[in-house]
């Protein structure tokens, strides 16, 4: 599960926050979520939403974005745009690892999901004086790919529509809210169990990164600081 993300150094990273705000992020960066809705379930106009994936989907400027969490952790989310296709790879980052813990990627490998709706909603909050995604409505969208949790509760639905009003949408868009929790189509939703003993989620899912502990190879004082940030309380 650990991967190193240094060869995106030689490839042509840019800085992806600036997309945050442009009209049609949210359809093109959810696309394979919600087949069969339209860019106008997210309140945009079809060539906005196509303009926004080429710009994705760009082989000479790879989006990434940085999710900040408390005790200096993040999760880095990477356009990548090789030859033949775009895939997205979703990485748990800390400035004292030598690698990256991957959650999530929609590669040919398919890894997913990578996070369970508790741990998900405990990222919402940005820890004070953040760099990065801080708005917790856009750190909900912008992380929904990685989710993938068959007993997501009725919060997680109202969280989610929340969100989607926020960026633009009608505010009936519970039918889209709901198909957005249902996960990658990669990987779905999956059960999830807690383990007391290694205070970690565990995922069922064949593909999914989450069936060890997470971190289980990490420092015992790492290891409890991915804990605390992942699990508080």
């Amino acid at each position: 599960m650990v991967m190193a993300r240094h060869w995106y150094s030689l490839s042509p990273v840019v800085d992806g926050h600036p997309l945050l705000g442009e009209p049609g992020f949210w359809a093109a960066h959810l696309a394979d979520l919600c087949e069969g809705f339209s860019a106008e379930a997210f309140g945009v106009e079809p060539w906005e939403a196509g303009d926004m994936l080429e710009r994705l989907h760009d082989k000479s400027a790879w989006p990434v974005f940085s999710v900040p969490l408390t005790g200096g952790f993040a999760i880095v989310v990477h356009y990548n745009s090789g030859e033949e296709f775009t895939t997205t790879d979703y990485f748990l980052t800390h400035p004292d690892w030598f690698g990256a813990l991957a959650l999530a990627s929609d590669d040919q490998d398919r890894m997913g999901p990578g996070l369970c709706w508790p741990e998900l909603a405990a990222l919402l909050e940005a820890p004070e004086d953040a760099a990065g995604v801080t708005d917790p409505h856009a750190r909900l969208l912008l992380l929904l790919p990685v989710l993938g949790d068959a007993a997501a509760p009725p919060e997680a639905l109202a969280a989610v529509v929340a969100a989607l009003v926020a960026a633009g949408a009608p505010e009936d868009c519970e039918p889209l809210a709901r198909c957005l929790l249902e996960g990658h189509p990669m990987w779905g939703a999956e059960a999830w169990r807690f383990d007391a003993d290694e205070r970690s989620w565990i995922c069922n899912g064949d593909h999914s990164p989450r069936r060890t502990p997470l971190g289980d190879h990490l420092p015992a004082q790492q290891r409890a600081a991915l804990e605390r940030c992942l699990t508080p309380g």
